[in-house]
């Protein structure tokens, strides 16, 4: 697995969109105690639920190749001239 310029800037958007698809599919916001793990894995499973992302194989389903495939997925909802790709 490579190192994606911006991962890390990449990740927190992805997860503020995820977050915002979630609340208006009807899941309940995130409370203050949940863990940022905890909520990526939540948002990676419902957009795999919802066929917005494809699910990774079981045998490599951990919390690093679920923030990575986050990463690729907000990376191709992105337009081409966002600072993030840059």
């Amino acid at each position: 697995m490579s190192k994606i310029k911006n991962e890390k800037a990449l990740l927190k958007k992805a997860m503020q969109i995820g977050e915002a698809y979630a609340v208006k599919s009807g899941y309940h916001a995130f409370k203050a105690t949940d863990s940022a793990d905890d909520k990526m894995e939540a948002i990676y499973r419902l957009l795999c639920h919802h066929q917005l992302l494809t699910p990774l194989p079981e045998d490599q389903e951990n919390r690093l190749n679920m923030k990575h495939r986050l990463v690729k997925w907000i990376m191709g909802k992105l337009p081409a001239d966002h600072p993030l790709l840059q």
